[in-house]
């Protein structure tokens, strides 16, 4: 059996050393990389072949949706784990909107960890129980998705740059992110919305009662 080449992409040291020594003692499974930013995630798509991202999605001033928006792009073909201390609904359901092949808490026990990852690699879905029930309420409403826009916190932030006429250079100054980061969430906030000129987020962000804000 091929080995699994695994990236984490952690911003935690102390989490991502030890999990990287506990993966790479598990039969079949080769630790690629193991990295605390986005940057350094990328560059390590771009060098190395790479089947499984296991993804953390709080990143401190980055998240880990930024990640899967730029590997698409890179033309990333692998599959990629959540592996988080906690989502929300509406950010595991963006989560597997985005093609994730599953959501794991960092609670759970590592031997889970070495199931899911198989299951993953067969071709299967890992999920929680929260992330289940997310599923079943957009499920039964799925107009409430619509109506209420689950945006994350960064992408309000950014959305609010956009109402306030801010390039995207302005935006990640004020934020204190890369221009690249703001470009991932204009691009999900385009992707959620429908839109897909600045000037249609602005109406959006009327309608969101952004134009109230002080």
């Amino acid at each position: 059996m091929d080995k699994i080449r695994i990236l984490l992409l952690d911003d935690h040291a102390l989490f991502r050393e030890g999990l990287s020594r506990w993966l790479e003692s598990e039969p079949n499974v080769e630790m690629a990389a193991g990295c605390a930013q986005l940057s350094e995630a990328m560059e390590a798509l771009r060098k190395k072949p790479i089947d499984l991202v296991l993804l953390d999605y709080d990143l401190g001033r980055e998240r880990g949706l930024e990640f899967i928006v730029g590997a698409r792009k890179l033309g990333f073909k692998g599959k990629v784990l959540m592996v988080t201390a906690g989502m929300s609904d509406a950010e595991s359901v963006e989560a597997l909107r985005l093609g994730v092949s599953g959501i794991f808490l960092k609670h759970s026990p590592p031997a889970l960890l070495a199931q899911a990852i198989r299951q993953i690699m067969a071709g299967d879905t890992w999920l929680d129980q929260g992330s289940i029930k997310a599923l079943v309420e957009v499920a039964k409403h799925p107009e409430r998705s619509t109506q209420s826009r689950p945006y994350t916190g960064r992408e309000k932030q950014v959305l609010h740059g956009v109402f306030e006429g801010l390039t995207n250079k302005e935006i990640g100054a004020h934020l204190n992110i890369s221009e690249s980061s703001v470009k991932a969430a204009l691009q999900q906030l385009f992707q959620k919305t429908g839109v897909r000129t600045r000037s249609q987020l602005v109406r959006i962000a009327l309608e969101e009662g952004m134009g109230r804000r002080k």
